[in-house]
């Protein structure tokens, strides 16, 4: 679940960082209001969850309200990679000495938790990755022990921090990390974190990504949820207890078990496909889940065939065909379907199928290849 950057804001003022604060508005008339009220200079921020404002003209400077107004009437409806903007951020102009990035995230390679930091901060901290990664400073951090003091001073000097100003940003680092674990976040991150003109350390901006199988823990967050920000698919999966992730190829996935689901996409690019979606129908696949699944990879119009890939553990490949030929019956479907259907009473459930006019292989690799088959057939 991703957070608008005023969200995580007010999320890290609540730990204790000092963040630029502002307001949301949702028309030019009310960025004018709020800019006559800040009686300064404002700075006028798409709110969307996606990076890449600033190159796309969703972030603007405004010296006076008449200004805040006509900025916000330009970025209002803009659309950036793909997501259209529909509020904006309207916060207080900062006197910048100095930008910094300063993130927390999670190294899955190594099972600990990562600050990062850089001096090359308000750009794009991907890019500074890819063409210059020396510029990223790295602290490993054991999550049972949490970020220490030290870790954090090794930080500010690597980044030549002058020695007066490290204890500011020890304290922010500190205090993030804080956040990213409270918060059970998978990223939290400041960019650019700046040094003003007075000395003073300001969280110009903020990011955070909650882990969605936290949120039991966080009821409140469900009010922060941007649906209009969110793919409607998606939504209608989740609320049906399906795991689903809209992806941009052409071949559906219908799949019992996550790491069965991650290895069915793995196996359609092996033969020179592209995955529609990871689509995880759970232990079981009744004919409800998966006469729900059709129905979430069919609204997708650039699907050309579906694949569906059924291990029978604990789920009997009997009861899963007999799902698959009822909710063909309930969904229309008018693409090629591709099964594989394998484990337990598999025989028996190979034999269902036929009678609903489909045809099921053992073998994941040889369903893969048909899938693709099809789907450049179509």
């Amino acid at each position: 679940m991703n957070l608008h950057e005023h969200q995580a804001a007010e999320l890290f003022a609540t730990h204790g960082i000092r963040t630029n604060g502002g307001d949301v508005a949702f028309t030019p008339d009310e960025a004018e209001t709020i800019a006559r009220g800040v009686g300064g200079p404002v700075v006028v921020k798409a709110q969307v969850h996606t990076g890449g404002r600033g190159k796309a003209g969703g972030v603007k400077l405004a010296t006076t309200p008449r200004d805040a107004r006509e900025a916000a009437k330009a970025i209002l409806g803009l659309d950036i990679r793909g997501h259209v903007v529909s509020k904006v951020l309207v916060a207080p102009a900062a006197d910048i000495a100095q930008e910094f990035y300063l993130g927390v995230t999670l190294d899955r390679t190594r099972r600990q938790n990562v600050v990062m930091a850089s001096a090359e901060g308000g750009v794009d901290i991907e890019e500074v990755a890819r063409e210059r990664p020396d510029r990223i400073v790295r602290a490993l951090v054991d999550p049972f022990l949490g970020l220490h003091p030290w870790q954090a001073r090794q930080i500010a000097f690597a980044l030549g921090i002058p020695a007066d100003k490290v204890g500011g940003i020890v304290t922010i680092a500190r205090q993030l990390y804080e956040t990213y674990v409270a918060e059970d976040a998978t990223l939290a991150e400041i960019n650019p974190l700046v040094l003003t003109g007075s000395g003073e350390w300001l969280a110009l901006d903020a990011k955070m990504s909650i882990d969605d199988n936290a949120l039991f823990r966080h009821p409140e967050f469900e009010a922060l949820r941007d649906f209009d920000a969110e793919d409607r698919t998606e939504i209608d999966a989740r609320q049906s207890g399906i795991s689903f992730v809209k992806l941009d190829g052409d071949i559906g996935c219908i799949v019992n078990g996550a790491g069965l689901a991650m290895a069915t996409m793995d196996a359609v690019k092996l033969h020179g496909g592209e995955p529609a979606n990871f689509l995880d129908v759970g232990g079981g696949a009744s004919a409800d889940q998966v006469a729900k699944a059709f129905g979430l990879v069919t609204a997708d119009p650039h699907v050309r065939a579906i694949l569906i890939n059924i291990f029978g553990g604990i789920t009997r490949g009997d009861i899963v065909a007999q799902g698959i030929a009822e909710a063909r019956q309930r969904v229309e479907v008018t693409v090629p379907i591709v099964v594989r259907l394998s484990g337990t009473n598999a025989e028996e459930g190979q034999r269902l199928l036929a009678e609903a006019g489909l045809t099921a292989t053992e073998s994941m690799d040889e369903a893969a290849a048909a899938a693709v088959r099809a789907a450049h057939a179509a």
